[in-house]
């Protein structure tokens, strides 16, 4: 009978980290807020930028798709319950990066409505 060398375990893989972008609006917006909150917005940014792929396929992003009247497919949000904040992102596969569009309080609408006005320019 022929012995069979084991194997060596193989470390698991760490996911590499994606690259953050921010549109200039999207940097204004953080300005609104005072610290406390920002290093939470900041801290959840840096949570889904390890895996900042729709649900669907794994990640931390929710999918938009059609909010109150405006084709949003293609964004992903992150939601902050505790502080009533959302933070809207695109993701740019090609480059491994997510391009943060939006950072706002969540209010009837008003956080899709300025997705939809930058939109465009993502």
């Amino acid at each position: 009978m022929k012995r069979v060398k084991a194997s060596k375990p193989t470390k698991p893989t760490v996911p590499s980290s994606w690259s953050v972008e921010w549109m200039n609006e999207a940097k204004e917006d953080m300005k609104k807020f005072d610290h406390s909150t920002a290093v939470q917005i900041y801290a959840g940014i840096r949570k889904v930028q390890q895996n900042p792929l729709p649900q669907n396929e794994g990640g931390y992003g929710k999918p938009l798709g059609n909010r109150n009247g405006q084709n949003l497919t293609g964004f992903l949000k992150i939601k902050f319950l505790a502080i009533g904040v959302r933070v809207v992102y695109r993701l740019v596969r090609t480059k491994k990066s997510m391009k943060i569009v939006v950072v706002s309080l969540r209010s009837d609408g008003e956080v899709y409505q300025a997705v939809a006005k930058r939109k465009p320019f993502v």
